[in-house]
């Protein structure tokens, strides 16, 4: 009699753990809330933005709801690990680093790093070092953050280096001539050049290598991650994702067949 009681609790737990994953009623997704175009205000004061729009369409698939949260992007490893966020959906790049503290989801686009400087700048820049002297700034927590700092050479070349808290901040000081360049994410720089393409221009130049963007979670959120992705493949797979990078790029950027 009690082998079986035993028997009977231990597949009530295992089916109580099973039914804990399908549980979720919300999830709640760390941003940048100025990182347009993939989470900005518009001018009305709504939330919007390319991930918004992938994110809220993964979890009504999900049958959750969703609710995003601004964080500090130079804190993201303090907001994945404190419990406060489950996953980070915002043009996050997949690198290294950051897989030292979070898993990731497939990657569903590609990123690079590129110059972004002012319309009338008569820089001669044809590569990265040519920077030499120059005062260079970064989003600070960013990939082309990161990437500056591993590469002492470059850094050290660099007249002076400054990080701003967020990537619009950034752009204001390169418009006020308090940096010569900032080096930030392709898709955005373009996004924000198209905005003002009397004040910005794009030196296409490499900067480091080609990085995939991906989805981040918590190393004990591999469930979530799995339920999130099997609702991003039947976007990419029923054409919505592609839909949505076209209402954001005029083009479908988001990486398939993988």
């Amino acid at each position: 009699m009690k082998k079986y009681l035993w028997l009977f609790m231990l597949m009530f737990l295992l089916l109580m753990g099973c039914s804990d994953i399908n549980k979720v009623e919300k999830i709640v997704i760390g941003i940048d809330d100025d990182f347009a175009p993939m989470s900005y205000y518009n001018e009305q004061g709504d939330l919007v933005g390319f991930d918004i729009d992938l994110a809220t369409e993964a979890a009504k698939r999900m049958g959750v709801l969703v609710e995003f949260k601004p964080i500090d992007w130079d804190g993201k490893r303090t907001a994945i690990n404190s419990g406060t966020i489950d996953m980070i959906w915002n043009g996050l790049d997949i690198t290294e680093k950051r897989k030292e503290y979070m898993i990731f989801s497939k990657p569903y686009m590609d990123d690079r790093k590129i110059l972004l400087v002012k319309k009338d700048s008569e820089l001669d820049i044809h590569s990265e070092y040519d920077l030499e002297g120059k005062i260079v700034g970064s989003q600070a927590g960013s990939a082309s953050d990161d990437y500056i700092h591993q590469n002492v050479d470059l850094k050290n070349s660099i007249k002076e280096y400054k990080t701003y808290s967020k990537f619009n901040e950034g752009v204001k000081a390169l418009k006020n001539n308090e940096i010569d360049a900032f080096v930030c994410d392709e898709l955005v720089a373009r996004y924000e050049m198209n905005c003002c393409p009397d004040q910005l221009k794009i030196i296409n130049v490499k900067i480091g290598i080609i990085t995939e963007t991906g989805i981040g979670f918590p190393k004990d959120k591999g469930e979530l991650r799995d339920r999130v992705q099997a609702a991003f493949d039947e976007m990419i797979a029923d054409g919505t994702a592609k839909e949505i990078s076209i209402k954001w790029f005029d083009a479908d950027l988001i990486k398939s067949g993988r």
